[in-house]
Order: structure tokens, then sequence, then C-alpha cells
């Protein structure tokens, strides 16, 4: 099952560079388009919900490679046990704060779905459908949180200090900027 789940967190974050190449995409195509004088309505709109749907989508696999801001530079200074400890306690907070947050969006998207909701700007589509991405993108950052809460409570190193780990081992020092 984890396996599983790491896969659909990594497939979200390539979900989340197509979101960024939509946009470069997008960006240079109305370029041009302003260039050769043809309109470009809504390439706005569609930039803007891609935006969100970038990052929002890369949260799940941000958080599991260990590109997150975190505690390290205090809990590297403690002793084992307290290391764990402290870890375990962030682990369970961050999933109880993912979690609500998650229920909270999911509800928001929800109430954009019920109350038939349109987009404001020129391209006139129900809220919910740019608003899905979001929502889809915070579950999977509280499935990803509990799942390594519950991967450290049962004895394992937390997948995002091995990642760092090892980046650090290639000489890779980039998330330290």
């Amino acid at each position: 099952m984890r396996k599983k789940l790491i896969l659909l967190f990594d497939a979200a974050g390539v979900l989340a560079a197509l979101c960024v190449l939509a946009i470069f995409v997008i960006m240079i195509a109305t370029t041009i388009m302003r260039e050769t004088g043809i309109k470009t309505g809504g390439s706005d709109d569609v930039t803007a919900w891609l935006t969100a749907s970038a990052a929002f989508l890369g949260l799940a696999a941000t958080f599991r490679h260990g590109d997150f801001v975190r505690m390290s530079l205090i809990t590297e200074k403690l002793s084992p046990a307290w290391k764990l400890r402290v870890e375990i306690f962030c682990l369970v907070v961050a999933t109880a704060f993912t979690g609500y947050i998650a229920y909270s969006i999911c509800r928001f998207v929800y109430e954009s779905y019920e109350f038939n909701d349109y987009a404001n700007g020129l391209v006139a589509i129900p809220l919910w459908i740019p608003q899905a991405p979001f929502a889809f993108g915070t579950i999977l950052l509280f499935l990803a949180v509990a799942d390594q809460a519950w991967h450290v409570i049962a004895g394992n190193e937390a997948d995002y200090i091995i990642a760092v780990r090892e980046r650090h081992a290639r000489g890779d020092f980039s998330e330290d900027m």
C-alpha cells in the first residue's frame, strides 16, 4: 500500500510539473498571439488556475523528498531519543493540521459545486473545476504526512531525512540556500 501511495505522490508531482510546463506554453503562445494581433482572452485566468494547481499538486512529493522547511537545525542538536520524540510529535501535529486543512478545503470546493459558483473572469466555468486540484493536493499532503508519521512511529527513519542525506552525500546542498 505504501508503495502505491508513494507512486501517487510522485504522479501528482509530475502533474504539478506539467502544470508549470502548460503555464510556460500559454505565456509564450499569449505573447506570440498579442504580437500578431490575435486576442488572448482568458489566458490570465487559466494561468492563475494552473499556478495554484502546480503549487498544491506538488506538496506531497515536495514533503516526501525533504524540500519543506523543517526544524533540522534544532533537532540535529538533540540526542537520538529526543530527536525521535520531537520528530514523532511534529509529524502527529502536522497530520492533525493537514487533515483539518484538507477537510476545510474539500468542504470549500464542495460548496462551490453545491452553490454552482462560476468563475468571474473571461473563462466562465464552474469554480469547483479549477479548485479540484487544490483539494486533491491537500488530501495528498495529508496522506503524505500521515504516512510519514506512521512510518516513523513504526521505527523507521523518515523518507525526507533519507532524501536529504542522500542529496548531501552526492554533494548537492541546494536546499540549504
